[in-house]
């Protein structure tokens, strides 16, 4: 009788032991995000993250690392053994369902970490108890209503002040765009030598006093206060940090207006347009395939700080939308690609077009939405924000400073591996090549040359889902070195074979066995003058067949002027 009452006892045991055992086999659901904005109330976040990934072993947990930068917080979620450190520290409390942020130390200072298990997603939700620091939306809200009756009048004094300030400065505004437009009246009015020697004294630009502006381009800028008359048209874009918006830059003439891009930040990401600022207004930046910078402005809008990019406008668009949509042929790769080697060239180059020397830039976020198309169908560089100057007075902690960046897509191996040589300012340069190859196999992807030409498809797209996390990419590229397919039609055409070994020379494992910008640049002046001299060797060919080409005949002589 003893046994069967104690039966159901024993079976709750044995059921409880096997989902332990299963729980431990199955591996832990985690968000896994590099870098995201958290969402707050009360003493608990939500990391904000879209992506989730299963953990690979069965040992490791989710964990969450919060970082504060300013007056902005960064989460970055991952799966992780907690039997080794990450950020240099053990994971504390780990064993739990819920995650509760921990304040730890380490050489970069301070920041939060917390670990859980056995629930999925559990290191989404963020929970803060008993911290005296932090994010300072994790602050109590309570309020006694004794002190908010006696606050109230001080406040209202306060909101009608600054609706005075704010009318005050709208009218102000008004009057020096009046004054702007007069001036503009004035300077029309000039000699046309004139009107050329004081074109860059029209753009305004108007720096925050704490940024420091190139020497080299200090003698180009105006440095009044006033700003440009511009109106918002339509937002066409949005990124990580900042909106691109179509707009009208008015003219002194009633009605006349010329089209602009403007690129807003808000105000907490003031340090990405800074250093965006810093490499526009470096007056050796400007090239053909660089896309053209106007000015620099901090406004005020809705009493709230912005600061704004002006720069040239494309209504073409970005590359990744012009190839999902159009055919290539020949002429239109050679144009599209080369232009796109001869911008990332000037960026690497030590010397400006003319031979003054120059600071080399590092762009460090290649990839075919961040290339728009000109009319002309030409390639031109744009979105600076993660860009480096690699200037030799820098030591190797600035650069290391300057952290683990790009798109997990384009990143090269040793990138992804953390293993960027960064005593060698060639590294940095190495990166853009790898990610420069990709988009040149993008746009080769898209040429009629090949025969027949595929849906359009970003590189590695056939392996892997829209929105990659670093982990996939390192399996493909660093561990499996994987790279696009190559199909065997491209290498019939005797061009395509031509690009396809310079593609394969840019994406090598090896950063240094890769070409540099300098030596594609001129791959691409020997493979126009192959096109040239093949077109005029062939006597069946045409003058009106030739042209096509962009070789007519009177300028056969010029055909292997460089690529600039």
């Amino acid at each position: 009788m003893g046994f069967w009452r104690s039966l159901p006892l024993v079976l709750l045991l044995l059921f409880s032991c096997n989902s332990q055992a299963g729980r431990n086999v199955k591996s832990n659901l985690c968000k896994w995000c590099d870098n995201t904005y958290p969402l707050c109330e009360d003493q608990v976040c939500y990391s904000n993250c879209d992506l989730s990934s299963y953990c690979e072993k069965p040992e490791e947990i989710c964990v969450s690392i919060w970082k504060q930068d300013n007056e902005s917080a960064r989460v970055s979620t991952l799966c992780h053994n907690p039997q080794f450190p990450v950020e240099n520290v053990m994971v504390p409390k780990y064993n739990t369902s819920q995650c509760v942020m921990v304040r730890q130390h380490n050489e970069d200072g301070v920041f939060y970490i917390c670990g859980c298990v056995n629930e999925q997603e559990c290191n989404d939700k963020l929970i803060f108890k008993n911290q005296t620091s932090g994010y300072s939306m994790l602050q109590s809200k309570e309020i006694i209503p004794v002190a908010a009756i006696s606050l109230l009048p001080p406040l209202l004094v306060a909101i009608m002040i600054t609706v005075i300030f704010y009318l005050c400065r709208t009218h102000r505004q008004r009057k020096r765009s009046k004054d702007w437009t007069q001036k503009q009246t004035q300077h029309h009015m000039l000699p046309e030598s004139s009107t050329a020697s004081n074109y860059d004294e029209i753009l305004l630009v108007k720096i925050d006093k704490h940024a420091t502006l190139s020497s080299a381009c200090a003698n180009n800028i105006n440095h009044n206060t006033e700003l440009l008359p511009i109106e918002l048209d339509e937002r066409v874009g949005k990124g990580q940090f900042a909106e691109i918006w179509r707009a009208k830059l008015k003219h002194a003439s009633a009605g006349q207006y010329e089209t602009v891009a403007v690129k807003i930040f808000p105000c907490e990401e003031y340090t990405s347009w800074k250093n965006e600022s810093q490499i526009f207004t470096d007056i050796n930046l400007k090239h053909d395939s660089i896309l053209q910078f106007l000015t620099a402005e901090e406004r005020h809008s809705s009493l709230q700080k912005e600061y704004w990019l002006i720069t040239a406008y494309h209504s073409q668009g970005n590359l990744k939308d012009y190839l999902s949509k159009h055919i290539l042929s020949w002429r239109d790769l050679q144009k599209m690609a080369g232009s796109l080697v001869s911008g990332v060239a000037h960026l690497h180059s030590d010397y400006t077009p003319c031979g003054r020397p120059k600071i080399p830039i590092a762009h460090r976020d290649i990839k075919s939405t961040n290339i728009l198309i000109t009319n002309e169908q030409q390639c031109v560089l744009c979105d600076f924000g993660i860009a480096l100057r690699l200037d030799p007075a820098l030591s190797v902690e600035d650069f290391a400073n300057s952290g683990q960046v790009g798109t997990a897509r384009y990143m090269a191996p040793e990138v992804l591996d953390s293993r960027v040589n960064l005593e060698d300012l060639e590294s940095f340069k190495q990166m853009d090549v790898y990610s420069m190859a990709l988009v040149l196999w993008e746009i080769a992807s898209r040429c009629d040359v090949i025969g027949e030409v595929k849906s359009y498809e970003l590189p590695f797209g056939s392996k892997v889902q829209e929105q990659l996390c670093m982990e996939v990419m390192r399996d493909i590229v660093l561990h499996g070195r994987g790279r696009p397919e190559i199909p065997s039609n491209w290498l019939i055409h005797q061009g395509m074979h031509f690009l396809s070994d310079t593609i394969t020379e840019c994406w090598d494992h090896d950063p240094e066995a890769r070409l540099t910008a300098h030596c594609v640049a001129e791959r691409f002046n020997l493979m126009a003058q192959m096109d040239c001299d093949d077109m005029f060797n062939n006597n069946h060919n045409t003058d009106s067949e030739a042209s096509k080409l962009g070789c007519p005949r009177e300028e056969h002589q010029n055909c292997d002027r460089n690529i600039q």
